[in-house]
């Protein structure tokens, strides 16, 4: 019979202790060290490890199926751009986002599109079915508020199996009995195994639940997503454990008071990380914005001063944002920099340069900035439209509406090339913009793409001389 012991787990990092700790000493988490009990196995016990539930034999390279990642077709573009061009048979995505951003609503809308082509099951363990259904009613309506239950209860999918439970085993058994190619688990800290101990959410119940739905997806090919929670520090429950169990990260980001949301991919087996989907927030979900740069800059008022446009990468996809600056003479001893956006101590470093190599007196201002649209710029490539908008501020001059400002910018105030450059300019010339203020090129082989005339600056100063003149002469 197996010993019992004590042990205490952190629930941020997993770290374990034989004693009692109030802070991790991996992670710093303060009183995240939880008492779980452990079985100790025996000393002639076999090692029994979680695998993929059969026999593994080596094979030459060319031997291996090459049809073993066929994707599945997505009908929501955005989302299957994300995962690299569609569902993958027999992979496990894991969704972490904010309380309230839109993760199960998303997925919904994902299990009515597939559910309409082959089996899905859709297992929660925070609402009921009625709830589900209510929800997947109103994401199916016609939006003009009329109560056609008749239409709309034809609309919905035959093929898709709602559950309420949260215990594996039995999750596992409707597994075998419905047979489904997808799979949506809502959500994994809500999932526990009644062989172990402790409770669901902990680390190792959130670890082994995992393990065992990615045994499942790998051998029998069904397409597993899980919805999991974030913690206040902005990652998810369990952050490592997860992230190295499955094979798709996917992050839903933004304001909950702003309508736009970012699906981000941090991990990808099956594609490129990095990559960006848009949506906005709307009565009937999540609904897709095929041109986000268009949706960033519908509002924007032309020729303000404090106003320029940056492009940024997205993995592969550029976006044209609008990046504003506030410069206001402050009542304080301390002036104040506020950053909305932006990386806090990018802007730091653009107001000293700003300072020091420019020539701006921005000791005695406050200095806000803001990136319209929620987004998070974390790219250096925004530097040069970063410092054109605080100077524009401090100066009261505008920026031309039509040009677009791209380079990172240096310490001694130079301008350095940043990578993809020709796909930045082709988004900003086919959204109509006439000119592109950037670093001078070391290769002058290279060519820009046509309609847009490209400005071509060796440092700070004189991108500013040339975007703040000619809107002033403008």
């Amino acid at each position: 019979m197996p010993k019992l012991r004590t042990q205490y787990i952190c629930q941020q990092c997993g770290k374990t202790s034989p004693r009692e700790m109030g802070r991790c000493p991996q992670c710093g988490a303060w009183n995240s060290m939880v008492e779980e009990v452990v079985a100790q196995p025996a000393a002639n016990a076999v090692r029994r490890g979680v695998g993929l539930g059969r026999r593994s034999s080596p094979l030459r390279l060319g031997e291996v199926a090459e049809d073993l990642e066929e994707r599945v077709t997505l009908p929501i573009g955005e989302f299957a751009r994300v995962l690299g061009g569609g569902v993958v048979p027999g992979s496990i995505v894991l969704v972490g986002g904010d309380p309230g951003i839109g993760k199960s609503t998303l997925l919904l809308q994902v299990a009515l599109e597939m559910g309409r082509q082959f089996p899905v099951l859709y297992v929660s363990g925070e609402e009921s079915e009625r709830q589900i259904k209510m929800r997947a009613v109103r994401l199916l309506g016609d939006g003009s508020g009329s109560r056609s239950k008749g239409r709309e209860a034809n609309r919905l999918p035959e093929a898709l199996y709602l559950v309420t439970e949260t215990r594996l085993e039995v999750i596992l058994e409707h597994v075998a009995e419905v047979k489904p190619r997808l799979l949506v688990v809502d959500s994994i800290q809500t999932t526990y195994l009644a062989e172990l101990e402790s409770s669901a959410g902990s680390v190792s119940q959130v670890r082994e639940c995992a393990s065992r739905l990615r045994e499942l997806a790998k051998t029998s090919g069904v397409a597993v997503f899980l919805i999991g929670h974030v913690t206040k520090e902005g990652v998810i429950a369990g952050p490592r454990v997860l992230e190295h169990i499955v094979d798709t990260v996917l992050y839903l980001e933004g304001d909950r008071f702003q309508s736009y949301r970012l699906l981000r991919s941090v991990k990808n087996r099956f594609g490129a990380t990095s990559e960006v989907g848009v949506f906005e927030m709307g009565e009937r979900g999540m609904v897709e914005v095929p041109n986000p740069s268009e949706a960033f800059l519908a509002e924007r008022m032309v020729n303000a001063p404090g106003s320029t446009i940056a492009v940024t990468m997205e993995g592969t996809r550029p976006l044209l944002v609008e990046v504003q600056g506030l410069t206001s003479p402050t009542p304080f001893g301390n002036p104040r920099r506020t950053a909305n956006g932006v990386d806090f101590n990018r802007l730091l470093l653009i107001v000293a340069v700003l300072t020091r190599r420019v020539g701006l007196s921005l000791g005695e201002q406050d200095v806000f900035v803001n990136v319209v649209g929620g987004l998070t710029i974390d790219e250096p490539a925004a530097d040069l439209a970063l410092a054109a908008a605080i100077a524009s501020s401090a100066r009261n001059l505008a920026v031309r509406a039509d040009s677009v400002l791209i380079g990172e910018v240096g310490l001694s105030g130079e301008l350095r090339m940043v990578p993809q450059m020709h796909a930045r300019l082709r988004e900003a010339a086919n959204l109509g913009f006439k000119t592109a203020i950037i670093p001078r090129r070391l290769h002058k082989g290279e060519s820009y793409p046509e309609g847009i005339q490209v400005v071509e600056v060796r440092s700070l100063q004189q991108a500013l001389e040339g975007a703040l003149l000619v809107a002033q002469r403008g």
